[in-house]
């Protein structure tokens, strides 16, 4: 699966004013209904927090991956946010996040697409070197380009 297909410079955020999670969700979520891959905001939001319910999404070294997959996402998208300073985040090594990668996914896709989407990023973020460069680069098209180099 090309990454590229779900990522866009409209939905990254490398200055998110988020203070805890709640904040940072609804930032992303802003992000992803202004480029227009959700029908609803609330219901996307109510989603998300039920998978949130299911267990950590923090997958350690300051960053977290939430996802939803819901019928008001129109277009299987991700939208990623660099919070200014660390938030509180139950996560794998109880560690705080900085870097939230949103994945909003149509409940049409949920089996293939979801599994191969998240599969594809967790082996990118296997690379500490891309680790790194999500918490460290200050452009979104350095961003971009951490998701178009092959493994």
């Amino acid at each position: 699966m090309d990454l590229l297909t779900v990522i866009d410079e409209s939905r990254i955020n490398l200055e998110l004013d988020a203070a805890n999670k709640a904040e940072a969700i609804n930032a992303l979520v802003d992000m992803l209904m202004k480029s227009g891959v959700l029908s609803s905001k609330e219901k996307f939001i109510q989603d998300v927090y039920l998978r949130e319910a299911e267990g950590k999404t923090g997958i350690g070294g300051g960053i977290a991956i939430p996802h939803g997959k819901s019928k008001s996402v129109l277009k299987t998208s991700l939208a990623i946010g660099r919070t200014k300073r660390p938030i509180f985040w139950e996560s794998l090594d109880d560690q705080p996040v900085r870097c939230i990668v949103l994945f909003a996914v149509r409940d049409v896709d949920s089996t293939t697409m979801h599994v191969k989407l998240l599969g594809e990023f967790a082996g990118k973020l296997a690379d500490e070197q891309v680790v790194e460069k999500l918490l460290t680069s200050t452009q979104t098209s350095e961003i971009i380009d951490i998701f178009s180099e092959d493994k």
